[in-house]
């Protein structure tokens, strides 16, 4: 597929699209807002450098570095796009009024056009991997200095981007600078034809996690509030439905070894709030909703984590945790926060996404993997076969037993996932070298 040819597809799929808008906006009233900014009918000025963050993960990922090029660069004036209105959310909140903001407009030929002859700027830095042909050619086209930072690439993506070579292979070799994250995904890169003298092994900024210590002071007071201290407490944070069941089959499992045991379980996306409380009704275990603001009681066994920005700090009112995504073919979330604040981690077999981190993490002894093969569990959130969820549900309850049987155990994995994310800082650093002179120039 040539990019002429993916662009039609765009627009004989365009009424798709506004259909898919249309769904996203019954669950979630944010993706009824600012369509204009989606078919690049937006009203912005001109900057000098764009920052594309996707959603609220790499927003997150990406603040700190921003924030130290604006200081560097005071001069310089900055736009950030996101695609979700979670990242949207963070970007308000992490600089206000500083930066430009609004969606990046979906891959049309025109709407890219359009975005760009507004904003016309000079460096274009697209975290991760979230690259759009139409995007990466109109902005080359201009002579934008292209940057792909904090890169990713798996190998299931990477035999995606070789299956449409005439698509793909012209995007990536038109990438000015790839930031990427270990040495193996840099291969992946060189495989696909990229310069290797533009390709940069830089570590992950997401080991550059900046605790502030009011999350870790306000974690302790609610877990005391909570009159849990020495009760045990296990996260399941950024779980999908499709996962909600098999937390709540190993919580069952859980409670009946500790009864005054709590589970905060913290769906990924908002729309997914309502199906994780019915869920959680449906076993018949007790619920509290972490939004309506009220101090978990003593018959409290799950807490709901339905607040944004938020799950970092549950992070640290808890003793373990397991990161969703990964027990269905999603390919799963950051396990570094949790391993950040101190605790040892779970995840599932579909964890690609982050496999280089997760590896690390594991050879460590900070992380195990959940290995039951969880691929019939329903993906809709509805409850299925119990024997689907059985087998995951049974290997969880029981690594989060043994941890809390045996205490010095515990403490060892979460002392050694917390030595990973140490030890592997710097990458914050490596990024503002890399990207530095591009913005001097």
């Amino acid at each position: 597929m040539t990019r002429s040819v993916y662009s039609l597809l765009l627009y004989l799929l365009a009424p798709l699209v506004v259909l898919y808008l249309g769904f996203r906006s019954i669950k979630s009233a944010d993706y009824r807002k600012r369509w204009s900014e989606r078919f690049g009918f937006s009203k912005l000025v001109q900057t000098d450098v764009l920052f594309h963050c996707v959603s609220m993960g790499e927003t997150l990922a990406a603040v700190d570095l921003i924030k130290q090029l604006m200081q560097q660069y005071p001069a310089k004036k900055f736009t950030i796009t996101t695609t979700s209105p979670t990242g949207s959310e963070q970007v308000t909140k992490a600089f206000g009024d500083s930066v430009q903001h609004c969606y990046l407009p979906l891959d049309f030929s025109y709407a890219v056009q359009r975005f760009l002859n507004q904003v016309n700027p000079k460096v274009c830095v697209i975290m991760e991997t979230e690259l759009w042909p139409n995007l990466v050619h109109f902005a080359n086209k201009r002579g934008v200095e292209l940057i792909l930072a904090n890169a990713r690439l798996s190998q299931k993506s990477a035999d995606k981007y070789q299956a449409k070579p005439k698509l793909s292979i012209p995007m990536l070799k038109t990438l000015d600078k790839v930031l990427v994250q270990s040495q193996t995904e840099a291969e992946r890169f060189f495989k696909l034809g990229v310069d290797t003298q533009r390709v940069q092994v830089t570590g992950s900024v997401k080991f550059d996690i900046n605790i502030d210590a009011s999350k870790r002071e306000q974690a302790h007071e609610l877990r005391s509030l909570w009159q849990r201290q020495t009760a045990p407490v296990w996260v399941a944070g950024s779980v999908h439905p499709g996962e909600f069941d098999i937390m709540l089959q190993a919580h069952k499992q859980v409670l009946a070894h500790y009864p005054n045991a709590l589970l905060i379980m913290a769906p990924r996306h908002p729309e997914q709030f309502d199906a994780a409380a019915k869920a959680v009704n449906s076993v018949g275990l007790n619920l509290l909703r972490r939004s309506e603001g009220q101090a978990v009681k003593e018959q409290t066994q799950v807490l709901l984590g339905d607040s944004m920005g938020e799950l970092l700090m549950l992070y640290g009112t808890a003793d373990q945790a397991f990161v969703g995504g990964t027990l269905i073919e999603n390919g799963g979330h950051n396990p570094l926060e949790p391993a950040a604040m101190g605790l040892n981690v779970f995840v599932g077999p579909h964890h690609w996404d982050f496999a280089e981190i997760t590896q690390l993490l594991k050879q460590a002894g900070g992380l195990k993997v959940v290995a039951a093969d969880s691929s019939g569990s329903g993906a809709n959130g509805s409850k299925g076969d119990d024997l689907n969820h059985a087998q995951p549900a049974d290997e969880l309850a029981q690594f989060l037993l043994l941890n809390w049987d045996d205490k010095q155990a515990h403490q060892q994995q979460c002392k050694a996932a917390l030595a990973v994310v140490e030890q592997n800082k710097g990458a914050l650093k490596a990024h503002f070298d890399a990207i530095s002179p591009v913005l001097a120039g």
